[in-house]
């Protein structure tokens, strides 16, 4: 875990900013997140694939373009604190983090071959984890084993860190936090209408 992720999730833990739900740490940095319960115990970690395009901010109305039309700058995953809960796109279920920008955490997808989102995730370095149109892919295995078992039945908070933007800059936090994050091995709300999600 690097320093801004321990900070972050130490952070949420001594505030209460969680209040008690389930949260997800996404280092956009180190293409890794991490899932904590609502006692601040993690449950677990993964490489995660992320938007092409680098940057802390989405582009107004996104949610309702064509990706045919998102250019590649425009690929971002925003940083931030989302509320999220678990629900589907037209084709999968996933968890939506920022329902009005079409944002999710979802399996890692197929998509085109040339992509090799697959063997993204697998390699060792987080140098070619950026593809995706904004969305967050990770390991399916991950996805049905923690992520979903984490969020079933509750909203949750997802905090994405910036990339470009001071850590403060984006969270209430200062950085003078003890160590709070408990490391403890273990193994939805009705949603509108459900757009598709960008990641495709």
């Amino acid at each position: 875990m690097s320093q801004d992720a321990r900070d972050v999730a130490n952070w949420v833990t001594a505030s209460g900013d969680n209040r008690g739900l389930p949260f997800i740490v996404v280092d956009k940095v180190s293409a890794r997140l991490f899932v904590f319960d609502g006692q601040s115990r993690i449950l677990g970690t993964a490489p995660a694939l992320l938007g092409l395009g680098r940057g802390d901010d989405t582009v107004p109305g996104i949610g309702q373009r064509k990706l045919a039309t998102i250019r590649p700058a425009e690929r971002t995953t925003p940083a931030g604190r989302f509320e999220a809960a678990l629900g589907h796109d037209l084709e999968q279920d996933i968890l939506w983090v920022n329902y009005g920008a079409a944002l999710s955490l979802h399996r890692v997808i197929v998509g085109k071959p040339a992509d090799r989102r697959h063997a993204r995730l697998a390699s060792v370095t987080p140098l070619d984890n950026r593809i995706s149109y904004g969305c967050i892919n990770v390991p399916a295995h991950f996805y049905d084993n923690v992520v979903a078992p984490a969020f079933k039945g509750t909203v949750g908070i997802v905090y994405i860190l910036p990339e470009t933007k001071p850590i403060t800059a984006v969270f209430a936090m200062h950085r003078s936090f003890e160590s709070s994050v408990v490391v403890h091995a273990t193994p939805s709300p009705v949603m509108p209408s459900p757009p598709q999600a960008l990641e495709h």
